[in-house]
């Protein structure tokens, strides 16, 4: 099995850390794309929003998405990136669909312990604990329906791994 392993979840999930852990345990690279967009365009998300507004963020993340797709690759995308049904669909042709479930608090005081993370301006304005619960709200099902693995993203990086591993292995030997 040598397909693309896509990461999919709100801010905060564990896409980036569960994603490097996954990439290390399988000997596959490993690729954000938010961090890949601010390389190549040399902005933050904060200015690419500011100056493109989201629509044309959302453009450049599934660019983006499509340019990082590769065999042997685990690649964390950005928490909206699910909106666009054409990502959606991508990810489900092109490799194996994980997505990081955990609670709207969680999230929340995943944020707040970690806020240069988060990086991100905030979609609402309102608190992150609101935010996330709205954030979840709206996009659960689009998770759902791209996901081929839904996990429980609330244990430690190495259990939601091993779990991975687990499911990924039961795929193969199908």
């Amino acid at each position: 099995m040598t397909q693309t392993i896509f990461m999919v979840g709100a801010r905060g999930a564990g896409k980036t850390t569960v994603g490097n852990a996954l990439a290390l345990a399988l000997g596959y690279q490993f690729i954000d794309t938010d961090l890949f967009m601010q390389q190549t365009t040399q902005m933050s998300v904060a200015e690419m929003v500011e100056k493109e507004g989201w629509l044309g963020f959302r453009r450049r993340e599934s660019i983006a998405l499509q340019t990082v797709t590769q065999p042997s690759t685990v690649v964390a995308t950005g928490g909206g990136a699910i909106l666009a049904e054409e990502n959606r669909r991508f990810m489900r042709q092109h490799g194996t669909v994980i997505y990081l479930r955990s609670p709207a608090d969680v999230l929340a005081q995943r944020l707040e312990e970690y806020p240069q993370d988060a990086q991100r301006p905030t979609l609402t304005g309102r608190p992150i604990a609101e935010e996330m619960l709205e954030v979840l709200a709206a996009r659960e099902t689009l998770y759902q329906e791209a996901a081929h693995y839904v996990m429980d993203g609330t244990g430690n990086p190495q259990q939601v791994v091993a779990q991975i591993l687990a499911a990924l292995q039961r795929e193969t030997v199908k």
